[in-house]
C-alpha cells in the first residue's frame, strides 16, 4: 500500500443539490486521520448529504481508466480514456503504458456510497452519505464514512488485485463452490420438486466420487406465489411452498439424498402482504424498509427457517433494487432514488446495508450466503460468495457474452479477496448454442470461481454431459492450477485472450453470423 495524504480540498453539502460549502462554513466537521498506510475520513453533523474530497495529481496523457460497479456490472465496465464527468464506485485503476500503475479505493462495509472521479488534474473521491433520498441525521455522532487506501504497481491486473486486497483484509473463507441451478431453462414456471430431483441426480452424477460436494439450488418459482404475471420475481411471505413443494424439509431431504447439498433462493425486502415496515408500494408488492427492525427480523426469520428446513445455501436477491429504487446501470452518481424516505434516517444508507447484511450471515450460522442484487462492497466479509454481474441467458447466448464474459474479466480480481466470485450460470437450452456456451463453462471452471449450471433436459446429449463433466471437475479441483487472468482485457469489454497457468487460451464469443443487435429487443436490463 501507498501513503495516503490529506486531500488538497475539503467541501461538504448539506442538502441535496445545494452548493458546496468548506467545512469550517457549515456546521459539518470532516477529519482525515491515518489509518494503517490510509486515510479515515471522519465525519461529524447534525445532518450532512454529501463530502468530497480532491487530490492534485497530474495524470499520464496516455492513462486508461477502469473503475467498478455499485452493484453488479452489467457488461459496461472497461478500460477507457479519463471522463471527469464519470463517478466510479469503489475502486479506481488508472494504468499508464509508460508509467505504470495506480489504485485508489475505500475499505469494505464503509459507512458511505463512494464514488471516484478522474480528470487530467486529480482524484475525487465523492461520498455520498444520505439515508434514502434524505439527509443523513447523525446527531453530532462522528462516522467513520470512508477509509482510504492507495497502492502502486506496474501491471494493471496485479493493480487490482493488490487495491481489492488492501480495502478488505477478512473474506470469508471459501472452497470451491459449484451446482445445479433451475432458472435458465425454467424461468420461475412449470418445474416440480421431481424436477429439483432430477437436476440434483444430474449434478451428483457428472460430479462423480468428488469429495467437494456440489449444490443444487431451487430458484424462484418454489413459493406459494411463483412468479406472477408482470412481476419480476417472487415475494414474501416465506413460510411455505406451492404444489409438491408444500413441505421444503422434505424437498431440502429429497436434495440431500442424491448426494447434493440444498440451496434456496428468495427475495428478502418483497412482501405480498402488507407490513408495518413497507416502504412504499413496489413491484405489485410492497418493498420493505431494511433501516426499520421489523423488516430485518422478518428476513432473519424466513433464514433461519430455512436453515431448519435443511437448506445449505441461501441466496437472497433484489435487497438493492428493493432499497434504492433503482438497478445499479441506473445508479449513475446518484445511488439512491428521489423519493425514497427511509424509517431510520440516523443511519446512511451505507450503515443500514451493511446492517442488513450482517443480520443475514448470523442468522445463516455455518450455512453459506449467494449475495444477488447486493452491494458486493458493502456485503464482502458478510457473504460467501456474490453475484458480480447481470442475469446470464438460457435464451439469448449475447446476454451472457456480455454480462458473464465482462464482470468474470473486470471483477475477477475480487475473487478470494472479497468472496466467491459468482459470474452467473452456465445455459444449456435448446435456444442457445452449446459450442458457444461450452467454452463459457471451460472458463469460468478455470478460474475457480463459483459455476453453476442451468441445464434443459431435452438438450442433454453425450457431448453435452462429458463437456458438463470435464469442467466440474476441474471447477471442484479449484479451478486452474497457477490461476487465469484476461489479456486483452485493455481492448475488448469480453477478453477472448486468457493467462490459463503457464499457457494461453482463446476463446471464440461470436456466433458465425456475429451478434445481433435487435436480439436483445430492449429487454437487455430486464
Amino acid at each position: 500500500m501507498t501513503y495516503v495524504p490529506v486531500p488538497d480540498l475539503v467541501r461538504v453539502q448539506l442538502q441535496p443539490g445545494s452548493a458546496w460549502v468548506e467545512p469550517s462554513r457549515s456546521s459539518v466537521a470532516v477529519s482525515c486521520l491515518p489509518d494503517v498506510e490510509g486515510l479515515a475520513i471522519i465525519v461529524e453533523a447534525e445532518a450532512v448529504s454529501r463530502v468530497h474530497l480532491r487530490w492534485h495529481q497530474e495524470l499520464p496523457t496516455d492513462a486508461l481508466v477502469l473503475g467498478d460497479a455499485w452493484e453488479r456490472t452489467y457488461g459496461d465496465l472497461a478500460w477507457h480514456a479519463a471522463r471527469p464527468e464519470q463517478l466510479h464506485p469503489w475502486m479506481v485503476v488508472v494504468h499508464s503504458p509508460t508509467g505504470g500503475s495506480w489504485g485508489a479505493g475505500v475499505d469494505v462495509r464503509t459507512g458511505s456510497f463512494a464514488g471516484w472521479s478522474v480528470d487530467p488534474a486529480g482524484l475525487s473521491l465523492w461520498l455520498d452519505l444520505r439515508a434514502g433520498a434524505d439527509p443523513v441525521q447523525l446527531g453530532g455522532r462522528s462516522l467513520t464514512a470512508a477509509v482510504v487506501r492507495w497502492v502502486t504497481g506496474d501491471d494493471a491486473y496485479a493493480t487490482q488485485c493488490d487495491l481489492a486486497s488492501a480495502v478488505c483484509r477478512d473474506p470469508l473463507p471459501m472452497g470451491p463452490l459449484v451446482g445445479a441451478n433451475n432458472w435458465y431453462y425454467a424461468y420461475g414456471k412449470d418445474f416440480g420438486l421431481d424436477a429439483v430431483i432430477r437436476d440434483a441426480r444430474m449434478i451428483s452424477e457428472l460430479s462423480g466420487s468428488h469429495p467437494v460436494r456440489p449444490f443444487a439450488v431451487v430458484d424462484d418459482g418454489w413459493s406459494v406465489d411463483g412468479v406472477a404475471d408482470g412481476r419480476l420475481a417472487s415475494g414474501g411471505p416465506w413460510d411455505c411452498g406451492r404444489g409438491d413443494f408444500s413441505s421444503m424439509a422434505d424437498t431440502a431431504e429429497a436434495i440431500a439424498a442424491e448426494g447434493v447439498r440444498p440451496g434456496l433462493w428468495f427475495r428478502p425486502l418483497l412482501s405480498r402482504e402488507t407490513h408495518a415496515a413497507a416502504l412504499r408500494p413496489w413491484d405489485g408488492a410492497f418493498s420493505l424498509d431494511p433501516s426499520h427492525p421489523a423488516a430485518v427480523e422478518e428476513v432473519v426469520t424466513s433464514i433461519r427457517r430455512f436453515r431448519t428446513w435443511g437448506f445449505d445455501l441461501i441466496k437472497h436477491d433484489f435487497s438493492t433494487y428493493e432499497t434504492l429504487g433503482r438497478w445499479g446501470f441506473q445508479m449513475g452518481p446518484s445511488p439512491v432514488a428521489p423519493g425514497v424516505h427511509v424509517a431510520d434516517r440516523t443511519r446512511t444508507t451505507a450503515e443500514v446495508l451493511v446492517d442488513l447484511y450482517r443480520a443475514i450471515h448470523d442468522a445463516a450460522g455455518d450455512g453459506l450466503v449467494l449475495g444477488c442484487n447486493v452491494v458486493g462492497h458493502l456485503a464482502a466479509g458478510l457473504v460467501q460468495a456474490q453475484r458480480t454481474g447481470d442475469d446470464t441467458s438460457g435464451r439469448t447466448w449475447e446476454r451472457t457474452r456480455r454480462m458473464g464474459v465482462n464482470t468474470l474479466a473486470f471483477r475477477l480480481a475480487q475473487h478470494g479477496r472479497f468472496f466467491t466470485v459468482d459470474a452467473d450460470c452456465v445455459a444449456s437450452t435448446p435456444q442457445t448454442d452449446w459450442a458457444l456456451n461450452r467454452q463459457f463453462l471451460d472458463l469460468v471452471a478455470r478460474s475457480g470461481t463459483a459455476l453453476f449450471v442451468s441445464i434443459d433436459p431435452t438438450s442433454r446429449t453425450d457431448a453435452v454431459d462429458a463437456d458438463l463433466a470435464a469442467a466440474l471437475r476441474i471447477a471442484l479441483d479449484g479451478g486452474q492450477p497457477g490461476g487465469i487472468e484476461p489479456l486483452d482485457w485493455f481492448s475488448s469489454p469480453t477478453p477472448t485472450r486468457w493467462r490459463c497457468g503457464d499457457g494461453v487460451r482463446t476463446y471464440d464469443w461470436q456466433p458465425p453470423a456475429g451478434s445481433d443487435p435487435y436480439e436483445l429487443g430492449g429487454t437487455l436490463y430486464s
